[in-house]
This record gives C-alpha cells, sequence and structure tokens, in this order.
C-alpha cells in the first residue's frame, strides 16, 4: 500500500518557524516496515519514493500507484533496495535474485513484476526501498556488503569512525539518477557525517538502523537555522537539497543514505564550517 496523500517539503523559512509536532510530520517516516506488507510514500524530493518491505509469511509484491502515471510501477521508474534484516529474495519478471543481510539489489526502468521474499521466515528480510524516474532502461544487479565499494572515514579521537559502503553510484552498479548505500560507525562512534554539508543538486534520504533500544538525534535544516529530531531504529528522514543531514546517537549504528537529483557524483556537496552552524 501506499499513503494516500504525497509527502511535500515545507521551504526553509517556513522550517523556521514550525513545531517540533510539525517538523516531525513533514520529514520523519516512521513504521515503513510492517509484516507481509509493502509500505510506500511518496514524496516531492525529485519524485522519490520511499518504502519498506518485510516479507514474512508470504512474499510481497511491488504495487503500482496512479501517482505513478503508467500502467506499471517501474515503466518510467528505477528502484534499489538494501536488506537490513535475514537473508531474502527479490524476483524480477520470473528471475530469482537472492539478496544477503547488508545486501542491495538495484531493478531497472521496465521491470513489469517485482516480489519481495524471505528465505527464512524466523528471520525476515527487510527491504529499505528508494526509488525514483528514469529515462533509461539498465540491468538488474545485485551485490553484497563485500562487493560494496568501501570508503573508510573520521577517527576514535572525533567520535566519527565510519565506513561507508557504496551500492549504486557512477563507479558501483549503474543507474539513470539514484545512487544508494549504507554507513556503519565504528564501536565507540556516534557522529555521522560531522562536519556537515549540503548539496543543491541533490536530494537525500536517510534510513537509520542497528540501533537496538538507543535514541539519536538528527540535525537537519539551513546551516544558520538548524532543528533537529530525535530518531529511533528503523526511522527515516527526508532531506532536501538545501539541508544539512547529520546525527549523533547514544551508542554505533548504520544508516542507509539514498540520493537523487541532477548527477551521481558523490564528492559534489558544500561543505559547512561547524563554527558557522546555528
Amino acid at each position: 500500500m501506499f499513503d494516500s496523500t504525497i509527502r511535500r517539503m515545507p521551504r526553509p523559512q517556513e522550517v523556521a518557524r514550525m513545531t517540533t509536532g510539525e517538523i516531525r510530520d513533514a520529514f520523519l517516516l516512521q513504521e515503513l516496515f510492517q509484516p507481509d506488507v509493502f509500505h510506500g510514500v511518496f514524496t516531492d524530493l525529485d519524485r522519490m519514493v520511499v518504502a519498506g518491505a518485510m516479507p514474512v509469511r508470504s512474499a510481497i509484491a511491488l504495487p503500482n500507484h496512479k501517482e505513478s502515471g503508467h500502467d506499471t510501477f517501474l515503466e518510467r521508474r528505477e528502484l534499489g533496495a538494501i536488506n537490513t534484516g535475514g537473508a531474502g529474495t527479490v524476483t524480477v519478471d520470473g528471475t530469482v535474485h537472492t539478496v544477503e543481510a547488508l545486501g542491495c539489489i538495484y531493478v531497472g526502468m521496465g521491470a513489469r513484476a517485482v516480489r519481495f521474499a524471505s528465505v527464512d521466515s524466523s528471520n525476515p528480510a527487510k527491504f529499505f526501498i528508494l526509488s525514483c524516474p528514469a529515462h533509461a532502461a539498465h540491468p538488474t544487479v545485485t551485490a553484497t556488503r563485500e562487493d560494496a565499494n568501501k570508503v573508510e572515514l573520521g577517527s576514535p579521537a572525533t567520535s566519527n569512525e565510519r565506513v561507508i559502503r557504496q551500492y549504486i553510484h557512477e563507479d558501483g552498479i549503474q543507474s539513470c539518477q539514484l545512487v544508494m548505500g549504507f554507513t556503519e560507525l565504528g564501536v565507540g562512534s556516534v557522529w555521522n557525517t560531522f562536519p556537515p554539508h549540503t548539496h543543491n543538486r541533490r536530494c537525500e534520504v536517510y534510513h537509520y538502523f542497528d540501533m537496538e533500544d538507543r535514541v539519536l538525534a538528527h540535525f537537519m535544516g539551513e546551516p544558520q537555522a538548524t532543528r533537529h529530531l530525535f530518531l529511533r531504529g528503523d526511522d527515516t528522514v527526508l532531506s532536501p537539497a538545501w539541508s544539512i543531514h547529520s546525527g549523533c546517537g547514544q551508542g554505533n549504528y548504520k544508516f542507509i543514505w539514498g540520493m537523487a537529483g541532477e548527477n551521481q557524483t558523490f564528492t559534489d556537496m558544500d561543505a559547512v564550517n561547524p563554527a558557522d552552524l546555528r
């Protein structure tokens, strides 16, 4: 199922005047994972769709929605999914693809029938899904955690030692505009994406997981007018191009990041000096 309304982003000058509840209603997605249910949300961030699929007793078919404007959901869209649960499979037009824990699958424009399933119902797969418009077809590709391009950043001294694993990007799995991967923080590290940045040519989505019962503060907004959200595991934040996106938790965690927009250059960002944050 899809939410009945499109999640529309406020302007930055409106965010500066919003209450905590209004900010959460605008930028936070919760409870994407429901047993045997596809839960999707259309947004106006480069027409991104954010969704979750947790098959337990039966496979979950990728549904269509009138908002796609076509007979099938992927007629003019592409899709990426990262599995944050147990081993799973994704069947694309009759071909079964195994997606291991922390593995990724890309499904290109034109695929007609997609089904998500778990290998073991006692340890179900949890597919975090992003989809955006596409203009050319690329083949379906899967990748394991070890296949991802690995980038090591930060240090224990600054509490931000982390490994970025890039799946769908300009030098990895090819796509039209979708970029996707995940970041895992080292034990004792709590800060992500700090110092922060913005990138006016791309929107971004953060999905936090592997947090157990810990709480995390996600910082957002224009650099000179920041706001924050307190999050739990499996919460997702929508980040417009003008907003920073950074977090600090009670302990280490992982988060999926996904982008869409004018380019796929991972380093195309405008850095913000922490001393200039307000």
